[in-house]
């Protein structure tokens, strides 16, 4: 829970060197200091000292076309707590400044259990049809239609129902028989470890959860559902809407907190909302709200601890293109690149703005569609340079976001998890039954 002045302390640090803003996508895009974290944080102090009222038009602005991606942090040789400040400025925002009621009903489409299953279950019905693939482009309508269509699973699917909503796990495909740990040498009972599933993620890329059980039980992991879970909060925070945030999180510490599982790892597949749950212990406050944030592990680290073990070759070119708030949130590097090796033939390359954001950010990229494509389209073309035919990244919105922009684009690679791929490797190595 926020202490002190809210959070703005966090920006204290800051001694305005600049170092932030060639690591800021909005600064690069339009050069202009009050879309860098430098002018920002200039905007967020006079917020809170009171020179700005909270509804001035130019410091709505400025902190709307924030990504929230935190990529200064990292560079700030003073360590200013650029996205504690961005929340508390954006919390007051909120107050005066009510969410605009497109943005709540996307916010309320996306992660309300029952709104959310009827909607999921929609856009899935509209994604087999093959029409958001095929009329995918720039516009508007046609970038979210891209968006759609790049959240499609890789390889045949089976029919899916309006039972697959957020919260309703799914059967998994069996697995070979004999334990995997007796195949590396090392028998043992597999560890246990609860899936969080979330919204967006279980709504649209419920293939990404079946992957994630596959492959953490090649690699000696038992994985298990956890009931009356949901949303993570996370767009309701960026959002300013703490009230909300912290309502969904309550709702997730109860429900991981209970059974006989209440001391397992949590897995989670999706960066925004690992970044989240890792914060619990920052929104509420609280031993129990700590505890479950301490249990919460990014997939591609629960796989990094035990190997991973080694699939068939899948001879392609892989651009891994690493979340924000895998990368700069949660400092997570070397996991994801541990799991892509994993797969041999892989030739896993780096663009020179990989570590940039690529403008999905939550509702960012329905919100502030010009920029988040002026943010999206320098990173396309080194992607377009780098000759791979999948990219990468560990992130819904991502996932979305750079599969509709390269479908735009014309460029010729597919968007994947990294799980996806490992999870193929080890279908081709004979790990699944079929």
């Amino acid at each position: 829970m926020p202490r002190g002045r809210g959070g703005f302390e966090a920006l204290d640090a800051c001694v305005h060197c600049g170092f932030c803003l060639q690591a800021c996508p909005t600064f690069l895009a339009t050069g202009d200091e009050a879309d860098g974290p430098r002018g920002r944080i200039a905007l967020m102090r006079a917020l809170e000292h009171g020179d700005l009222r909270p509804d001035d038009a130019a410091l709505i602005t400025h902190l709307d076309r924030c990504l929230g991606c935190r990529g200064c942090e990292p560079v700030c040789p003073s360590g200013v707590g650029y996205g504690r400040g961005l929340e508390a400025a954006r919390v007051i925002i909120a107050r005066t400044h009510a969410l605009p009621a497109a943005a709540r009903a996307t916010l309320r489409v996306l992660t309300a259990p029952g709104v959310s299953r009827l909607a999921y279950a929609a856009a899935r019905a509209l994604r087999v049809t093959g029409l958001p693939a095929a009329l995918a482009g720039w516009g508007r309508l046609r970038f979210a239609l891209g968006m759609l269509a790049a959240s499609a699973r890789d390889g045949p699917s089976r029919p899916m129902t309006a039972d697959d909503g957020p919260g309703r796990p799914k059967p998994v495909e069996g697995l070979s028989p004999g334990p995997p740990s007796a195949v590396r040498g090392r028998p043992r009972p597999p560890s246990p470890v609860l899936l969080f599933r979330g919204c967006v993620m279980q709504g649209l890329f419920s293939h990404v959860h079946d992957a994630t059980i596959r492959t953490l039980a090649v690699n000696g992991y038992d994985t298990r559902d956890v009931a009356d879970q949901g949303c993570c909060g996370a767009l309701h925070a960026h959002a300013g809407l703490l009230d909300d945030a912290r309502a969904l999180a309550q709702a997730n510490v109860t429900a991981f907190d209970a059974g006989a599982d209440d001391a397992a790892p949590i897995a989670v597949n999706s960066a925004g909302c690992g970044a989240m749950l890792k914060d619990y212990g920052h929104l509420l406050g609280g031993r129990a709200a700590e505890r479950l944030a301490a249990r919460v592990r990014d997939l591609t680290e629960l796989l990094a601890e035990r190997g991973p073990l080694a699939g068939a070759a899948l001879p392609m070119t892989v651009a891994y293109d690493p979340p924000c708030h895998l990368l700069h949130a949660q400092g997570i590097a070397d996991a994801p690149l541990r799991v892509l090796g994993a797969v041999p033939g892989l030739r896993v390359v780096s663009t020179p703005d990989a570590t940039l954001c690529c403008g999905s950010a939550g509702l960012y990229t329905l919100a502030q569609p010009a920029l988040s494509r002026a943010v999206l389209r320098p990173k396309l073309e080194s992607l377009r340079a780098s000759s791979a035919t999948i990219v990468a990244t560990g992130n819904p919105g991502c996932l979305m976001q750079l599969g509709a922009g390269l479908r735009a684009a014309g460029i010729a690679a597919d968007v994947r998890h990294p799980v996806e791929l490992l999870d193929r490797s080890y279908r081709a190595a004979g790990w699944y039954d079929r």
